[in-house]
């Protein structure tokens, strides 16, 4: 698979009708950390997407959508498994935590 963009206009495709567990990173363009995590996000999506949606929210185009999700702090990472959040994490992580975060809130 790849990673999804998701927005108000297809959230309910990528994420609420998803059969999969969904891995969202919501991040900005102008983020530091973000821009750090961007890579991590890309090789885990390699390694588990086949268990897992991996997608991103972008702040600036979906404002609203980021505020619905209770996002405070950029980079945030929110874990939904059948269309219910089971966990939620902020800031930059290494690729081992953030892969064990994935396990132990999807897993």
């Amino acid at each position: 698979m790849a990673i999804v963009t998701v927005t108000e206009a297809n959230v309910k495709k990528e994420i609420e009708e998803s059969t999969l567990p969904v891995v969202i990173d919501v991040y900005a363009s102008w983020c530091g950390p973000c821009q750090q995590m961007a890579p991590i996000f890309n090789e885990l999506e390699k390694e588990m997407g086949e268990s897992y949606k991996f997608a991103k929210i972008n702040i600036e185009e979906s404002r609203e959508l980021s505020i619905k999700m209770g996002v405070s702090k950029i980079p945030t990472f929110i874990f939904i498994k059948n269309n219910e959040v089971r966990g939620k994490t902020e800031g930059y992580l290494p690729k081992d935590d953030l892969k064990a975060k994935i396990e132990e809130f999807l897993g």
